[in-house]
């Protein structure tokens, strides 16, 4: 197994799955989890965790179906639940019997909003930092109670957004475009639509795989969580970092989120949807400062109670 970044590198099976685990930073230190979503891999992180690894053991690893990691064929194996689980086996082996730190963005923060939905979630995740990746079912629930106050705006401007992902609902649809032209101009279409300076992407020597690969988590939650929604509560610290630039999701649909995670803090940062890449020093330096403070109130040192919004 091989990574790009320092540090050192394991595998963790979870049932049939074996995950690529990639390990950097102070063992001293808390522990922060960083889960990368679609098509990334977890070079993603490259340019955040050198400002991380001087406090925190740092963990980053490839989600399934992506980068070295096992990669499932049926649909049904990307459901949010399976990854959730992944995402606990991690914590479960990196940090036995002491809750750690998430960071995660785009489906990689949909994925660890499944895990810390979930019963004793808190138990082994201490605190979120979300950045670019809804709950789909808290999403669902906003969508449905805007236009059932006639609302449109908001529902309008998501879904105009994310029209992409009807596409990718279609079996082989999406495929060629993705593996000819996508993985091969993936730095200039970054450019174009997140305004990235394209010499900052390492796209993954497996991204072509990376994409096609990860039209299933496509296929296998979107329908159901949005037609569906679910109740999803945590009682988990989470932070909202807010890509005020971000054309795939728009911060409208977080309007509720306060209902779903009571301790909730909001960021804003001036960047586009691939902000760990455009603003990797901003994003490390908010998870921190939100750990730094979730660790305080623990240990009695500030108020007890959500953190105060603010912008970045």
């Amino acid at each position: 197994m091989t990574s790009s970044t320092s540090g050192t590198a394991r595998r963790i099976t979870n049932g049939s799955v074996d995950l690529a685990v990639f390990e950097d930073g102070n063992p001293a230190g808390e522990t922060m989890v960083l889960v990368h979503g679609w098509p990334d891999t977890h070079e993603l992180w490259s340019r955040v965790v050198p400002f991380l690894t001087e406090r925190f053991q740092v963990v980053s690893y490839d989600s399934r179906g992506a980068g070295e990691s096992t990669v499932p064929t049926r649909v049904e194996d990307y459901r949010l639940p399976a990854l959730a689980s992944d995402l606990f086996a991690v914590i479960d082996a990196v940090s036995p019997g002491r809750p750690v730190h998430v960071l995660a963005h785009d489906w990689g923060s949909v994925e660890a909003w499944e895990a810390v939905c979930e019963p004793g979630a808190r138990t082994r995740i201490a605190s979120f930092t979300s950045v670019s990746g809804p709950n789909l079912d808290h999403l669902g629930k906003w969508m449905r109670r805007r236009i059932s106050d006639r609302r449109f705006g908001g529902p309008l401007a998501q879904a105009v957004a994310s029209g992409y992902t009807v596409l990718f609902q279609i079996p082989g649809l999406a495929t060629l475009p993705l593996r000819l032209w996508f993985s091969r101009h993936w730095p200039a279409f970054l450019k174009f639509f997140d305004r990235l300076d394209p010499a900052l992407v390492r796209p993954a020597p497996t991204l072509a795989d990376d994409m096609v690969n990860g039209l299933k988590l496509y296929r296998a939650n979107i329908r159901t969580s949005l037609f569906k929604p679910r109740e999803r509560y945590t009682d988990v610290p989470v932070q909202l970092i807010l890509n005020e630039n971000d054309k795939a999701v728009r911060p409208v649909g977080y309007e509720d989120t306060e209902k779903w995670a009571p301790d909730l803090r909001r960021r804003g940062v001036d960047a586009g949807h691939w902000s760990p890449i455009s603003h990797a020093e901003d994003i490390a330096q908010l998870a921190a400062e939100f750990v730094l403070d979730v660790e305080d109130r623990q240990w009695g040192n500030a108020p007890d109670g959500p953190s105060e919004s603010a912008s970045a």
